[in-house]
């Protein structure tokens, strides 16, 4: 993507390419292909048909790369949906507490953080760990590609659950504990930071010169909370694509009986804040229902069929460990109503329907906890992200939690990264001057609640649901 901030403080962003992403099966496990994602990384860039002041990347968090000594990957990442975390959670458990394990990172357990992803390596391929030079995290991964400068990116290292979140360091004790070199995790950099410039070997794929590279919001949530047109503190975000993010941005980490309980999360942020936040299914479970289905109907088109079908028909928990990686999500879905003794959903327009549905629900489900954690009231709902194009679960999520809901920008991710680089160029002032151009940059839909009492009876079920053990 392609940012132009004009003196009149507007942001004009242009696609310059765009390629597909996903693990691949390598032995039965799931794997990135940084190798290709780089050479299309290197197409964007020429792409570019000129220097840019700066360039910033951001990724999804919690996956990491190892290399040796001489800056050579030592296999290719595992993909966070990869099984090999099974237990994981259970054998780090036995070293140290997870209430204090909370105590002390503030970041939420969940069987694909970092973390255990590291206990699940130790216990399967140890010789890997400790034969490795330094671990890098995806974006700091092709940071590091770009300049050769290793660093940790602050909104990207918090998702490791490794981190102290009040000092912005490693917690070396939690590092100790599950017993890899301490040499493999490199300094921690704040958002708003220049690395470095592009190295020859960059400039020869690229043909471009000595751009500056900055360290943007490098956890792809990070840059897109940073993009929230919002004004004021009383407001929460969703950050919608694959992933629902949601939560508040605070000036210190939460962490308390409540946020213990409901598994809240205390990820970085841009400007020394935080992301209190919780993970929600997200519209994988539509992505990978159009996959099963062949692709052969746009999303617009299901979205159309699902809106045309009843309401409520059924319920389901979108954070269902059975939906985040079943070899048939359609077949997942109809398979969850089945064992909760519901009336199995009929054709496309039905399945659909229920997982929007099911993530409105999931949003109520959530202000409720992060209400309670943050004792905040919370009156406005911004979605940003590619489901902010998704105008029935919009109007969904507004009727559901009988909260304003503000929609767009849809692409926040990039825009906040732009605008962090434009903060570390001097462009930019801070982060209400970053929103305060997203606001007249952006075009923001707006969706007043109907009556939230249609709604009081699935979420009954939702609660109900959420407290069954379903295998």
């Amino acid at each position: 993507m392609l940012g132009v901030l004009g003196d009149d403080d507007k942001l004009a962003v242009s696609e310059v390419h765009r390629f597909p992403n996903g693990p691949v099966n390598i032995d039965r496990h799931a794997h990135w292909d940084t190798g290709k994602l780089l050479t299309e990384v290197h197409e964007g860039l020429r792409r570019c048909r000129g220097d840019p002041d700066s360039i910033g990347v951001d990724s999804w968090g919690v996956d990491y790369v190892l290399l040796d000594e001489r800056g050579r990957m030592r296999n290719l990442p595992y993909s966070y949906r990869d099984s090999r975390t099974e237990g994981a959670i259970e054998d780090f458990a036995k070293k140290i507490p997870l209430k204090e394990l909370y105590e002390r990172t503030g970041i939420q357990v969940i069987i694909f953080n970092t973390l255990f992803q590291l206990q699940a390596a130790m216990r399967d391929e140890p010789n890997t760990l400790r034969s490795a030079n330094r671990l890098l995290m995806i974006a700091d991964y092709f940071n590091y590609q770009l300049t050769g400068v290793p660093a940790s990116e602050f909104t990207l290292a918090s998702t490791t659950q490794l981190v102290n979140p009040w000092s912005h360091s490693w917690d070396d004790e939690v590092i100790s504990t599950l017993g890899i070199p301490r040499r493999l995790f490199q300094g921690i950099v704040e958002p708003g930071t220049i690395l470095g410039k592009l190295n020859r070997e960059t400039r020869d794929a690229t043909g471009l010169g000595n751009v500056p590279v900055a360290a943007v919001g490098c956890h792809d949530t990070g840059s897109a909370v940073a993009a929230v047109p919002a004004e004021g503190d009383d407001f929460a975000y969703i950050s919608s694509g694959t992933w629902s993010l949601m939560g508040v941005e605070s000036r210190k980490p939460i962490v308390n009986a409540a946020s213990l309980r409901y598994n809240i999360t205390n990820e970085g942020g841009v400007e020394d804040t935080y992301r209190v936040l919780k993970n929600i299914g997200g519209l994988w479970l539509l992505q990978e229902c159009r996959r099963a289905w062949g692709s052969s109907e746009s999303y617009d088109a299901l979205v159309a069929l699902a809106e045309a079908a009843g309401p409520h028909i059924a319920v389901i928990d979108p954070d269902w460990h059975g939906f985040l990686n079943p070899p048939s999500m359609p077949d997942a879905i109809v398979g969850y109503c089945t064992k909760t003794g519901q009336k199995p959903p009929q054709g496309h327009g039905e399945i659909i329907r229920i997982v929007l549905e099911g993530l409105a629900l999931a949003y109520r489900h959530t202000l409720t906890q992060l209400e309670e954690a943050t004792a905040r009231r919370i009156r406005r709902i911004h979605i940003v992200g590619g489901g902010s194009r998704n105008g029935l679960l919009s109007r969904f999520a507004a009727d559901s939690m009988g909260r304003q809901v503000y929609t767009g920008p849809a692409e926040a991710t990039a825009i906040g990264n732009l605008l962090v680089q434009a903060m570390a160029m001097g462009r930019v002032r801070d982060l209400n001057h970053i929103r305060k151009i997203v606001r007249g940059s952006s075009d923001i839909l707006e969706y007043e609640p109907g009556d939230t009492r249609a709604w009081d009876e699935a979420y009954n079920k939702f609660t109900e649901l959420r407290e069954m053990k379903i295998e």
